[in-house]
């Protein structure tokens, strides 16, 4: 069964529902309506307020059973799958958590998304971070689309 990106305008007001058969969308965290970007700004959108710097964290130890699996994995190359899905998940709660903050303050939007990650002694922390902005719409010709639609 193959999934396709809907563009129909009744889809639009949907909420995503990403069914588990979906293995390649790791990297999808639903922001509920909050707009995450990595640019400086929001095509169609003017900031109305700036709500200030906002970060979201997250510290995952690696469970030691697969700690040694990967390890053996390891030998033989390739990749560790395990360590990426917990990067994936640790990302994804980041993103929520700057997202929860942001519209905790009032916000619609987060601008100059950007992520740091790192090791700490054998555990590994995501953070991401941006500012937090009131955004309104100034262009009716931008369509406003949930970050994924699944017919």
């Amino acid at each position: 069964m193959s999934h396709r990106l809907s563009m129909h305008p009744k889809d639009q007001q949907q909420q995503a529902d990403i069914p588990p058969s979906i293995s390649d969308l790791h990297c999808f965290t639903e922001t509920n309506g909050c707009i995450t970007t990595t640019m400086f700004d929001v095509p169609g959108y003017r900031v109305v307020r700036v709500l200030g710097a906002v970060y979201g964290l997250t510290v995952r130890s690696r469970n030691w059973a697969a700690s040694m699996a990967m390890v053996l994995k390891s030998v033989a190359g390739g990749e560790l799958r395990w360590f990426t899905n917990m990067l994936y998940n640790a990302r994804n709660d980041a993103v929520s958590r700057v997202v929860a903050e942001t519209q905790a303050r009032g916000g619609n939007a987060v601008i100059a998304l950007r992520f740091d990650a790192g090791d700490l002694g054998g555990f590994a922390q995501v953070c991401a971070y941006g500012t937090a902005a009131l955004v309104e719409k100034i262009d009716e010709h931008v369509e406003t689309h949930p970050q994924l639609v699944v017919p």
